[in-house]
């Protein structure tokens, strides 16, 4: 015969009663104590300790000192006062003003100082020295001046003196340059040359130039310098 257990006596129908009961106290258990109050333990009586009092802060007190200056010393007394009666008449002297009076006439005297010109070059002078013959404006007048110095040193040269000097065939410069002065003289003649005969050749030629009309510039004669070159040919 098999024994039958009572349903009311099976514990495991109340399992889930057990578990919530558990987590209830457990809740409870946590709350309380998460909510018990705790308290500093007191050591004594250590007084009462007074902050009112303020820091005295230590103040340095210093004192400027002025720097003592030397004394100077009064000037020395004249060795000897000369004491002046008051019947002597003393001389005063007179300063003369130098000062115009406005009814005085002031006159200077300006000396005129001669305007100094210098040598002016053939090409920018105002009006070019006019070789004898030459007529014509000014442009023309330099032309007829070239043509003329340049068929001079044809005429006057020794065309043979570079074949006696034994120099190589071929062409040679010659370089001339001289001054018109302001009385239309020829001077200052200079010469560069391939041999020293032809140097003292041309320059007895250039000599032979005759007297031009002189060069003007501002109205007044001036000295005019002039410069050409020539090519000798040497057969």
């Amino acid at each position: 015969m098999e024994i039958k257990k009572n349903p009311k006596s099976n514990l495991e129908n109340y399992s889930k009663i057990f578990m919530q009961i558990g987590l209830v106290l457990a809740l409870f258990v946590t709350y309380a104590a998460i909510e018990k109050k705790t308290y500093d333990r007191n050591i004594g009586d250590l007084g009462s300790v007074s902050m009112n009092a303020e820091l005295e802060e230590e103040t340095v007190i210093t004192e400027r000192i002025e720097p003592v200056k030397p004394k100077t010393p009064p000037p020395p007394a004249p060795e000897k006062i000369e004491i002046v009666e008051d019947e002597k008449e003393v001389e005063e002297t007179v300063i003369e003003s130098t000062e115009t009076d406005e009814t005085e006439a002031v006159i200077i005297e300006v000396e005129e100082v001669e305007e100094v010109i210098e040598d002016v070059s053939f090409m920018i002078i105002e009006d070019v020295p006019v070789f004898p013959g030459c007529k014509g404006n000014k442009a023309e007048l330099k032309a007829c001046f070239s043509k003329k110095v340049q068929k001079h040193f044809s005429k006057k040269f020794d065309a043979g003196l570079p074949n006696e000097l034994g120099l190589s065939s071929g062409r040679k410069r010659v370089f001339i340059g001289f001054k018109i002065d302001k009385s239309g003289n020829i001077v200052n003649i200079q010469a560069r040359a391939p041999h020293p005969k032809i140097k003292s050749e041309v320059i007895k030629v250039m000599k032979q130039l005759p007297k031009m009309k002189p060069g003007r510039q501002r109205g007044k004669p001036v000295g005019v310098k002039y410069s050409i070159p020539f090519t000798l040919i040497v057969e």
